[in-house]
């Protein structure tokens, strides 16, 4: 069994280490402190050029799900973007204030990516009703959904992740992710029989710019996907891999 790892970066930096280190695949963001964000077309342009398939996040703001028309225009722009630079997918999502999915909206973004592969993003851990919401997913034909079984780390949401599993069988993937690292990453596939997870591989920066601390341009820890952190998991799937 194969396991993929995707990476979510959000700086050429990380995009650099996540190759490096041997990813799958790459989520690509703005903000991976706020839980990313629509990445700039400069960076979307870098990650065209990679030697893996590169999805962008489709996020306007920080915050929730919630989006009137203004925040859907430019999520429909940012697709467009997307599709412009090159890149093989996006990540959406959208929810309706009782935190079911905005399926309306969700329709519009799927049919404007529909040349470009789409991953459903963790406004699905916000459902009342996860076995509905996936359904849902499946219905709207995207190719996985990213989740952590409605649990705010991917650990405590294993049953969940396990059932969402076995009834999406092969209609679509459910992809592990937050707070998925080298020390439980076993436990959760073997758990779950996931085929692909999802991980920033980050660790904090040694050195901060005290100055630019100071002035508000960076956050006291800082932290960048590592590309031996990468490596260490994607050799631990493997291995992961050779044992199923």
């Amino acid at each position: 069994m194969s396991v993929r790892l995707e990476v979510c970066v959000d700086s050429p930096e990380g995009l650099a280490a996540a190759i490096a280190g041997g990813a799958d695949r790459i989520e690509l963001c703005a903000a991976l402190d706020l839980g990313g964000l629509t990445p700039p077309a400069g960076l979307m342009a870098l990650a065209a050029k990679a030697p893996i398939p590169v999805y962008a996040m489709i996020r306007p703001r920080a915050g929730n799900f919630v989006y009137d028309g203004d925040n859907e225009a430019a999520m429909l722009a940012d697709v467009d973007a997307a599709r412009t630079a090159g890149l093989a997918g996006v990540v959406i999502g959208a929810s309706c204030a009782d935190g079911t999915l905005d399926l309306p909206l969700l329709t519009r973004l799927s049919e404007r990516a529909k040349d470009m592969g789409v991953t459903l993003h963790r406004a699905f851990d916000l459902v009342p009703d996860p076995i509905q919401a996936l359904e849902q997913a499946i219905e709207l034909g995207v190719e996985r959904v990213l989740t952590s079984g409605l649990q705010v780390k991917a650990l405590d949401g294993l049953g969940t992740l396990k059932v969402l599993a076995d009834l999406a069988a092969d209609r679509l993937s459910i992809m592990p992710g937050s707070g998925i690292n080298i020390f439980n990453v076993e436990r959760i596939v073997s758990e779950t029989g996931v085929h692909e997870v999802h991980s920033s591989c980050r660790v904090p920066l040694e050195a901060v710019d005290q100055k630019a601390v100071n002035f508000g341009f960076q956050p006291s820890a800082s932290y960048q996907t590592n590309s031996v952190t990468v490596l260490q998991m994607r050799n631990l799937l493997d291995m992961i891999g050779n044992k199923g």
